[in-house]
């Protein structure tokens, strides 16, 4: 089974929508995390600030942390391999690493206006 674990820096919290100042790519990754969910992917999230012992418990994390430092994260490891290491990734790469399809959002090759007038 295709397991992800992401291990975010300290946020207040994982979505992204804290008091004013909302962080897009947070929400943007925490709907990401929710459609591999609805595909059937394994996804697991943790807070430096609010699960540290997680950090501390995955050897690979653990390692990370010592030589990179905690300004290195997020840190996306898949099947526990690290894939990923300072960003968040996109979707598109979240299907590729899961091996999943994506739909690409419908394309309107149509023109604007019709030939016979010069609106374009």
């Amino acid at each position: 089974m295709t397991q992800f674990a992401i291990f975010d820096p300290a946020l207040c919290c994982s979505s992204g929508v804290c008091g004013t100042d909302v962080n897009q790519a947070l929400v943007t990754f925490a709907a990401d995390c929710q459609w591999l969910k609805q595909q059937g992917i394994s996804v697991d999230r943790f807070n430096l600030s609010l699960q540290p012992m997680a950090f501390v418990e995955n050897a690979l994390v653990k390692h990370f942390l010592e030589t990179s430092g905690a300004e290195s994260l997020p840190l996306i490891l898949l099947n526990d391999e690290m894939v990923l290491a300072g960003r968040y990734p996109n979707r598109q790469e979240l299907a590729r690493w899961a091996k999943l399809p994506i739909e690409e959002p419908a394309n309107n090759t149509a023109p604007c206006c019709s030939g016979k007038t010069s609106c374009c």
